[in-house]
């Protein structure tokens, strides 16, 4: 995210000029921009221009809106925020007061305006001011390119900072298919094309494909095609043989070390202690809770669902135990939709914890002992 300028102070009226980079910025604005706050950016309208022929001809016109918002939509698919709400200023096509639609998406700067900008909106632009920072310091690579093999198509996943990004399919042809398998060098081609037009190998940590045959086909290929980061980086193209999703492939251990994101770490640490039924993982509300007030919570996991949720409650009961946990020196990590661990967490009921101790009898201490 890139603040482009800003004028506001704690608990006063000010603006901030923002602009999303990347598909988990725009879920970060979601949760920024609230009902009752003005959104201008720039959108384009269809008019019907006046012509010399009978009939108007239609025209996309560049406008700015001002928006004072009453409700947004989140669209992970699309990465894209639409924001609903009354238009304050009239131009020549939009009345003031009617109602508009504006979308928000990486790469479109828009100016946001608060009536009273709150410790948890400044909190949320130092954190990504902060984020900002670190990346454009940082001599370490973040990014990870995964190519996933299913028996007729292959896919392509881009990995950054835990947030996933489908880049593209690659179909087979029939006539390459083999006994139920894919098994064509012309296939692995257009595999490897799509790959390399994709992917910024100047910023890449490391590529994961489910297929050592593919490997072995890309390593030749580049040899021949002159694609130095895969001829000087053989041992950064690593292959996970078991791993017909991106979930299973991202929680191998190999790979866990290569994304270097403490959140995906966290959980694949919480789900061994589950699996194990080692007494040091808990989840479910009540259950953290109840870990929470014996100060037993190292690392809070939740989902920023229910973090961020819209309703009031809801989000000041979890904000108050992430506030908990963190007075009580642990750590809390919030999972946005785009991180690749989220959806598993939200099954875990979207808040668990790894405890500092075991704690094997604490689904039965609520007042009936029933869990």
């Amino acid at each position: 995210m890139k603040i482009l300028h800003k004028d506001f102070a704690l608990n006063q009226t000010g603006t901030a000029k923002l602009m999303a980079e990347e598909p988990d910025d725009v879920w970060v604005l979601y949760n920024l921009i609230l009902p009752g706050d003005v959104v201008s950016a720039d959108t384009t309208r269809k008019v019907h221009l006046d012509s010399s022929t009978k009939k108007n001809t239609p025209s996309r016109i560049k406008l700015t809106l001002n928006l004072k918002v009453t409700c947004r939509d989140f669209h992970k698919d699309s990465s894209t925020l639409r924001l609903h709400g009354r238009n304050l200023h009239s131009n020549q096509q939009v009345a003031a007061g009617s109602f508009h639609t504006l979308s928000l998406e990486p790469h479109k700067p828009f100016v946001l305006r608060k009536n009273l900008w709150e410790n948890e909106a400044l909190q949320t632009l130092k954190d990504t001011a902060q984020k900002e920072h670190s990346k454009s310091n940082s001599t370490s690579i973040s990014d990870l390119a995964v190519v996933l093999f299913h028996p007729h198509h292959a896919e392509i996943h881009l990995i950054a900072e835990g947030a996933t990004t489908h880049c593209t399919k690659v179909e087979s042809s029939p006539n390459s298919r083999k006994n139920g398998k894919v098994s064509s060098s012309v296939f692995f081609r257009r595999v490897l094309a799509a790959l390399v037009k994709l992917v910024d190998f100047k910023v890449l940590r490391s590529v994961v494909v489910t297929s050592e045959e593919f490997r072995r086909f890309a390593v030749s290929e580049a040899r021949k095609l002159r694609i130095r980061w895969i001829e000087d980086n053989k041992t950064r193209v690593v292959v996970v043989e078991d791993g017909d999703c991106l979930e299973k492939v991202l929680s191998d251990p190999t790979v866990t070390e290569l994304v270097k994101d403490s959140k995906i770490g966290a959980f694949r640490d919480l789900w061994e202690m589950v699996c194990n039924d080692s007494g040091r993982a808990c989840y479910g509300a009540e259950e953290v809770e109840r870990a929470k007030e014996m100060r037993a919570i190292e690392t809070l996991l939740i989902t920023d669902d229910l973090f961020r949720n819209e309703e009031v409650g809801t989000r000041q009961r979890y904000a108050s135990l992430v506030k908990s946990v963190k007075d009580g020196g642990g750590k809390a990590l919030v999972f946005s939709p785009m991180h690749v661990s989220a959806q598993q967490l939200a099954q875990l009921t979207g808040v668990a914890a790894i405890l500092r101790f075991p704690l094997p009898d604490l689904e039965l201490q609520d007042g009936n002992g029933v869990k």
